[in-house]
């Protein structure tokens, strides 16, 4: 089991966008928001799959669709941006889980949105509030 490390975001990064969710069928609404926030930002939204956008998008529903299967909602996932990079934070309301990956068996049809997030991303951390625990992962502006 794999654990990741725990650190804010960078104190620098000023809010875009936030959405709030309550059930997994928000998730599509989710993906097209996020994109057209991303076009709205500046990042120019192209055809390949492994293009920032579409990488931000992937991980956002993995991670939105993890705080909303092992978490309390709402998950409230909300787009930052740096001088150099976006940032994606998704939390939800269980301050009583510590966020990991689990044992991961080839025939599971889930449990890797931690692992791709790492993967794709240029960073990936977790930090708590009084009120929730937070997942982030950052890609290049």
């Amino acid at each position: 089991m794999g654990q990741l490390r725990t650190t804010p975001p960078p104190p620098q990064a000023a809010e875009l966008e936030q959405w709030v969710l309550s059930t997994a069928e928000e998730l599509r609404e989710l993906r097209a928001s996020l994109r057209h926030a991303l076009t709205r930002h500046g990042l120019v939204q192209g055809e390949d799959l492994d293009e920032v956008p579409h990488l931000v998008v992937l991980v956002a529903t993995e991670l939105a669709t993890n705080a909303l299967r092992h978490g309390r909602p709402p998950t409230i996932v909300t787009l930052l941006a740096t001088d150099d990079c976006f940032l994606l934070d998704v939390a939800d309301h269980d301050l009583g889980t510590v966020p990991g990956q689990g044992d991961i068996h080839p025939l599971d049809s889930g449990g890797r949105g931690l692992m791709l997030a790492e993967s794709v991303s240029l960073g990936v951390g977790w930090y708590a509030t009084d009120d929730t625990k937070n997942i982030w992962a950052s890609f290049p502006r």
